[in-house]
């Protein structure tokens, strides 16, 4: 089992990856100003099921490469901090000026389409695939147990975080694009904010691995 203390971190860190945008918060906030709160909620449905599928392949398939090459833990690990450090680079550079700037122009759509799309949208997104790989062994200890447990563990508070951010973002998307509009420093303060905890993150790492 993780420490408390090691998953209240992740759950942290958890939480500044969800707000910070993506494919995924672009559609559901799409979706949401172009066609309502309930379209919005069906294809949020669709993407935490995403979620899953990429939370099981990468858990299997850490536990399959950690018991198969002995040094890979270690490789991945400090892969994963040279990620964080370019998720936070990218979050400098971005040119978005404003996540709710996004395309309120998508036709309407049935229920079960909904959620296919908000389903494929994250299934086929490679950067879901390459952050659970990169970011689920800075949290994974082979003393705390089986890996494929440990993954499991991180894998459910990262879709109760994402899910809860994610509702509360399709709810309020129309009162949020308001403010946002009203208030652009605000996406520059979120912007270098996010950047400053994920490079926290990434030389706490680091340095954890160099005692």
């Amino acid at each position: 089992m993780i420490p408390i203390n090691e998953l209240l971190v992740f759950a942290l860190a958890s939480l500044i990856m969800v707000l910070s945008p993506g494919p995924n918060m672009i559609y559901l906030i799409s979706r949401s100003l172009s066609q309502g709160k309930q379209a919005g909620i069906i294809s949020l449905f669709g993407v935490i099921c995403g979620f899953l599928f990429h939370i099981l392949m990468v858990s299997f398939g850490l536990t399959a490469i950690f018991f198969a090459v002995p040094y890979a833990f270690v490789v991945v690990k400090f892969l994963g901090v040279g990620y964080l450090l370019y998720l936070a680079y990218s979050t400098i550079k971005s040119d978005r000026k404003n996540i709710f700037e996004t395309n309120t122009t998508l036709k309407t759509d049935r229920p079960l389409k909904l959620f296919n799309i908000g389903l494929l949208t994250n299934v086929l997104n490679p950067k879901m695939a390459l952050f659970y790989l990169s970011f689920f062994p800075q949290f994974i200890k082979p003393e705390y147990g089986s890996i494929l447990s440990q993954s499991f563990q991180l894998g459910i508070v990262q879709i109760i975080i994402s899910f809860c951010i994610n509702l509360l973002i399709v709810v309020s998307a129309a009162k949020m694009a308001t403010w946002f509009a009203q208030k652009p420093i605000w996406v520059r303060i979120q912007k270098w904010f996010m950047a400053s905890v994920l490079t926290g993150l990434a030389i706490k790492i680091a340095f954890a691995k160099a005692k």
